[in-house]
């Protein structure tokens, strides 16, 4: 059973613009086609991944399916790299992103966001030759440390903060990193608590070590073009209505109080 650590920021607070502000966005599009389009990177267990028979699954994703049910429209997932989620929203492709992305104040200044659905932090998983020598992300903040993370995540990000020293080394997916961690070939990989957390159940990474205080504060929320402000209105509702009926405390349960589904991730 997965500890559950994360602390859920769903504030329940609906913001008004003034009405000349207030615009049909993508959620009115979205109805009036009857698709919601979304983007998504499905590597980042266990808010959306793909499981053995191909399918996108996940925590964020059931909350996406959650939407187009009560927004009575079919769910389409497009697939895109990370770091083209903002271009390619912004290029129109689809109408939101839902892919696990935090709110920085860098990303502020070109999308939207919704309330938070959760917050998370980064976390260290460590090789087993640190064991004695690395008790805090600080001690790994030296040249000699090879330290891991994702391309164009916050984690690639807080290497660069916090480890400026250190040799960061970056790859295109977060399992590329866990995997060269396990073979030796850096010292330290760093990534999204849940994920770091969920990949230390798995049978060959049971050797790594890990340090699972998480020491960032990052809100997870659905990105929006900037303006959109009636979509950001009815996604913020839809995030209260489903802390409030039980919906979000269920969906967190299946993915996050148990590793039942791993067997069926590929």
């Amino acid at each position: 059973m997965i500890t559950r650590y994360l602390s859920v920021l769903l504030f329940g607070i609906v913001t008004f613009f003034p009405p000349g502000l207030v615009q049909a966005g993508a959620i009115d599009d979205a109805v009036r086609r009857g698709v919601l389009k979304v983007g998504i990177n499905p590597n980042y267990i266990p808010f959306e991944m793909t499981d053995k028979r191909g399918h996108i699954v996940g925590f964020e994703v059931d909350l996406l399916r959650e939407m187009s049910k009560a927004l009575d429209v079919e769910l389409q997932l497009v697939e895109v790299a990370y770091t083209d989620l903002i271009p390619e929203l912004l290029a129109n492709r689809f109408d939101m992103i839902g892919s696990g992305m935090t709110v920085t104040q860098e990303r502020n200044l070109k999308l939207n966001f919704s309330d938070s659905f959760i917050i998370v932090g980064q976390t260290v998983l460590l090789h087993p030759r640190l064991a004695g020598q690395v008790s805090s992300v600080e001690d790994l903040n030296e040249a000699g440390y090879r330290v891991a993370a994702t391309d164009g995540t916050t984690g690639e990000a807080a290497v660069q903060r916090f480890l400026g020293t250190a040799q960061l080394r970056s790859f295109p997916t977060p399992e590329e990193g866990v995997q060269q961690l396990v073979i030796g070939a850096v010292d330290a990989f760093i990534h999204d608590a849940p994920y770091n957390l969920i990949a230390m159940a798995k049978p060959q990474n049971r050797e790594l070590l890990a340090l699972e205080q998480p020491f960032t504060y990052e809100p997870l929320a659905f990105g929006l073009k900037k303006g959109d402000y009636d979509s950001l209105n009815w996604i913020n509702h839809f995030l209260n209505q489903i802390a409030q009926d039980g919906t979000y405390d269920r969906l967190h349960d299946k993915w996050f109080r148990d590793t039942d589904w791993l067997p069926q991730i590929d």
